[in-house]
């Protein structure tokens, strides 16, 4: 089992969304944050006067999934997130060592 951790522009989420779930993707964890990468924030002009965003709004997604799917969610989620301009996201993948549905107490991928 994989967990994908996506950071991504907020105006993608629906993009994203809709392109996990045609691909099999049953569930993620959405969390809107703030963050700064290689661009370190960015200036804007607010009535007249100029001022440092020195975090930018992303949005986090969590994806637990098989093993086997983690390639082809990492690749859907490039696709469809790229604008091709600084800041389109990150994505790590990290092993999960044990899962559990609460309700069922299904473990591991039936859990997921």
């Amino acid at each position: 089992m994989k967990l994908i951790i996506a950071t991504i522009k907020p105006f993608k989420l629906e993009e994203v969304r809709e392109a996990l779930t045609d691909i099999g993707v049953r569930g993620m964890m959405v969390t809107e944050i703030k963050g700064f990468g290689s661009q370190s924030g960015h200036t804007e002009i607010y009535r007249g006067a100029e001022y440092a965003v020195n975090f930018v709004p992303k949005i986090k997604l969590e994806i637990a999934v098989s093993a086997a799917m983690a390639d082809q969610v990492v690749e859907t989620i490039t696709k469809t997130a790229r604008t091709g301009k600084i800041g389109d996201g990150k994505i790590f993948v990290l092993d999960i060592q044990q899962a559990v549905r609460v309700r069922t107490g299904e473990t591991n991928d039936d859990a997921l």
